[in-house]
């Protein structure tokens, strides 16, 4: 059986982090939302979602399918409900829809056609990711369940001498390279994926998870409820931030309370507030309603959306959305928002030309000996056109 993700409402309220993806792809913890209810249910997953997005996460048609809201993070008794729906029935919280067995849908369009079906409430609480922020603050119980998922039954391999670890909590997997560094577990779990790297002189506190082919240069400081996505190459301190995959932080520089996407750069010191000076609660642009909206945090630092980069010394305010595709530079702090495909100077926001953009892209893939097909031009493409009204754009570059 293939499980089917269904985008909903969470999807605009995610941008500009889904434009890029399905909301079940986005990491928090140790997998992603989809790895966790693949290998919860030990099955295939699809996804149901916007058009564009629709070729490169493919949605399969099961008469019998199984639909699960994309935007929920799954636990042992949400499994348990879920598993036991029938044919014809469908599982709500109030008035959102947590899961349906037997329904129907259109590829390319998350609407599901749910005429005719048995309600079934569920009463218990269970983990939503609505907004960005929701990530780095759901991160350490997600990194929690996830260690235990992807650990039970196992055994770690083992650490060099060189490095000290304080409590047992540790999972180390295959091929891991790591070398006089400390690792404190006593206030959480630490996971270690897969031929992931931990370099000389790094201090990691759990709860922390490293993925496969991650790296952390020398001298790197982790704070706790931290995650590096796969193939992220990490220096500096970083605190309660999610780093989704193929991401580069290599140097010095802070970044805590925050959420950075794929295929980002950020250059040498580059800095972000999380903490304004007034301590009053922190706003975000919300894409949803174009405006900025009060997320109730006083520590909410920077989103950034998949491929952008900023240059070296950048400074970032608190509360600061970087759209797809967008490059930052200059003196001083950047607006709080910074729209996709922007080529922003402090103080002069001009666009990042579409193909120009692609180019850069293709020299970027290629270092990973990636190729950007046109399946993944026609997503550059379909978002370039979606943000185009963010754009106050008086010259092109």
């Amino acid at each position: 059986m293939t499980i089917t993700l269904f985008d909903d409402s969470a999807r605009d309220s995610l941008l500009p982090l889904t434009f890029t993806r399905p909301v079940a792809r986005l990491r928090v913890g140790i997998l992603t939302i989809a790895e966790k209810w693949a290998k919860r249910l030990d099955s295939d997953v699809a996804f149901l979602t916007v058009a564009y997005l629709q070729e490169k996460f493919p949605y399969h048609h099961d008469p019998v399918s199984l639909f699960i809201n994309g935007s929920v993070c799954p636990d042992e008794y949400l499994v348990e409900a879920i598993s036991k729906l029938e044919t014809g029935e469908a599982l709500y919280a109030s008035d959102l829809l947590l899961a349906a067995r037997g329904a129907t849908a259109e590829s390319g369009i998350p609407v599901i056609d749910l005429e005719g079906f048995k309600l079934i409430s569920y009463a218990r609480d269970f983990s939503r990711i609505m907004h960005p922020e929701h990530i780095f603050m759901q991160n350490e119980e997600e990194i929690l369940r996830d260690f235990e998922l992807v650990t039970s039954g196992r055994t770690s391999a083992s650490l060099s001498s060189t490095n000290t670890v304080l409590g047992d909590q540790i999972f180390v997997e295959e091929g891991v390279e790591a070398e006089c560094s400390t690792f404190n577990t006593l206030k959480g779990p630490i996971y270690l994926g897969r031929n992931s790297g931990v370099w000389e002189g790094s201090m990691v506190r759990g709860a922390f998870a490293l993925c496969e082919g991650a790296q952390l240069k020398m001298g790197t400081r982790i704070y706790s409820k931290t995650t590096i996505g796969p193939y992220c190459r990490i220096g500096g301190e970083i605190n309660n931030a999610v780093i989704m995959g193929y991401s580069s932080k290599g140097h010095d520089g802070y970044l805590g309370n925050s959420v950075i996407g794929e295929w980002c750069n950020l250059g040498a010191d580059t800095n972000n507030s999380n903490l304004k000076n007034n301590y009053a609660s922190v706003k975000l642009w919300d894409y949803a309603n174009d405006r900025y909206r009060d997320t109730g945090l006083q520590f909410c630092g920077l989103i950034m959306g998949d491929h952008s980069k900023c240059s070296v010394n950048t400074m970032f305010n608190t509360g600061t959305v970087v759209g797809v595709s967008s490059n930052v530079f200059g003196a001083g702090f950047p607006q709080h928002f910074v729209p996709d495909f922007s080529w922003y100077e402090i103080g002069n926001n001009a666009e990042y030309r579409l193909d120009k953009a692609i180019e850069t892209t293709e020299r970027v893939f290629a270092r990973r000996e990636k190729e950007l097909d046109t399946v993944e031009r026609g997503i550059f493409a379909a978002i370039f056109d979606l943000t185009k009204h963010y754009r106050n754009i008086k010259t092109k570059l």
